[in-house]
Formats: structure tokens, sequence, C-alpha cells
């Protein structure tokens, strides 16, 4: 069965996709999703990727699934493994050469002004445990220029969060149709944290991609 391995968010750790983890393997599939070292300045995001990689127990059939920050490790990962599938969850879509701290900028995002972006949708004590287990981002991963030439050339999808506050939809169709042009992503009624707060509904659409 297939692998997924999954690129978590900015200030956030692997504990967060441990319901999605839990869904995907009662359907026979493996699921990874470590804690990259996002706080450390001597590591960049190839790094990052590296540890993803070095987490897999195998690297034959894997999906790459990256959510939100984690958007900018997921296709690094990705074109490493040369991977069966990419899916971002409501992720940022880089483009090459560009430093994730830009990406806002070169993308017209605004901040939706809505009050809770991230926990609105979540059980509270699921939110408070992830709260308690935020961390920093480095500046190294920040400011240096995202590696890769182009987009890995493997099937890659897009899961839009429709109740998204942080990522609005209307924000992400307009990334999703510049950034990745004849990609229709698939929605998933859920806000910025789905993996919390619909992790069944979000396990379903990407067993949807295994082989």
């Amino acid at each position: 069965m297939t692998t997924f391995a999954i690129a978590h968010g900015g200030g956030d750790v692997g504990w967060s996709w441990h319901l999605v983890a839990e869904a995907l393997e009662a359907k026979g599939h493996t699921a990874i999703a470590p804690d990259l070292p996002i706080e450390d300045e001597s590591k960049d995001l190839t790094d990052w990727a590296t540890t993803l990689v070095e987490a897999l127990p195998s690297t034959e059939d894997v999906v790459v699934v990256g959510h939100s920050f984690g958007g900018f490790t997921a296709p690094l990962a990705a074109q490493r493994l040369n991977a069966s599938a990419l899916v971002y969850v409501t992720a940022m879509i880089p483009s090459p050469g560009e430093p994730p701290a830009d990406w806002w900028t070169n993308t017209g995002y605004e901040d939706s002004g809505l009050d809770d972006k991230f926990w609105h949708d979540v059980p509270p004590a699921l939110a408070a445990e992830a709260r308690k287990r935020e961390r920093g981002m480095s500046e190294t991963a920040m400011t240096q220029p995202w590696p890769l030439e182009a987009m890995p050339d493997v099937p890659t999808h897009v899961i839009l969060c429709t109740e998204d506050r942080f990522f609005t939809q209307d924000f992400m169709r307009e990334v999703v149709a510049t950034r990745l042009p004849g990609t229709e992503p698939v929605e998933l009624k859920a806000g910025h944290c789905a993996s919390l707060s619909k992790p069944k509904e979000l396990a379903e659409l990407l067993a949807h991609y295994a082989r």
C-alpha cells in the first residue's frame, strides 16, 4: 500500500496529523509526519525535506502531502522521491527561486480580518493541545530562495479548505490558477487545520491519490 509523507505547516509539529495518520492506516496505508527542524537556524528547506525523506520506512509508492508552509517542503521531497503524487492541503505553493518571506506580497495575500483564523472548527481539547505544541520558525528557511527551477514532474493535486479563514478559498483559487495552471482543486468543508477538525474526511480525500 501507499506511504504518505506529510510536511506539516509553519510553527507546527507532526502530532497535528496523528488523526489523519490513524485514518489512513485503518485503510492499510502508512503515514509519516515527522517534526521538521523548523527552529534550527542551521537548517534550510532542503534539510527539512531530508528529514521527511529519511523518516520514511520505504521510498516506494510515496504520496507527499504539504500543509500550509509545508507547501515549500513537500515539492522538494516529491522530486527527490519521484513521488506517486504531490498533494497541497490549503498550502503555500512556491515559485522557483522565491524566498518564502516574499510569498505573501507576490501572491497578493491580504488578511481576512476574521477572528480565530486557525482553530474555529477544531474541537477545543485538540486546539488547546495544538497550541501547547506550537514552535518558532527560523529566519534561514524564510529568507533563502526556494531551490527548485521548476515544479516536480509528478501528479499534483490541491485540497482547498472552503472554511479556511487564513487562506480563504477565493485567495487560494487565485494562487492555484496562477501557480498550478490547469489544476482543479478538490474542496473540503473545513478550516485551516483540517487535519484536526476533519481528519477522517481529509484522509478519505488523500486516499484517492494512493495507487
